[in-house]
């Protein structure tokens, strides 16, 4: 038997964050979804962004669920074509 835990990770995504302009706001998103977007204003630049993700030092971070402890492996042979 093993033992399986799930822990809150920061994940730096800085690399797959891409912007778009519509109606006078930079539109952020990663992986195709919508994260958040970037205002300016009289105060300088604002970043909302969506519950998961955070912004700190001009990058960008998702909080992602991670497994720790052991794991167990899977093999599912394939007789027919010889495959493991």
């Amino acid at each position: 038997m093993f033992k399986l835990a799930f822990e809150k990770k920061r994940l730096e995504i800085t690399d797959r964050v891409t912007g778009k302009f519509l109606e006078g706001q930079l539109h952020l998103y990663a992986n195709d979804e919508q994260i958040g977007r970037m205002t300016s204003g009289p105060n300088g630049s604002q970043v909302e962004l969506k519950e998961g993700y955070e912004h700190e030092s001009n990058r960008f971070y998702q909080m992602a669920d991670t497994t720790t402890g052991q794991t167990q492996q899977y093999v599912d042979c394939d007789d027919e074509n010889g495959w493991c």
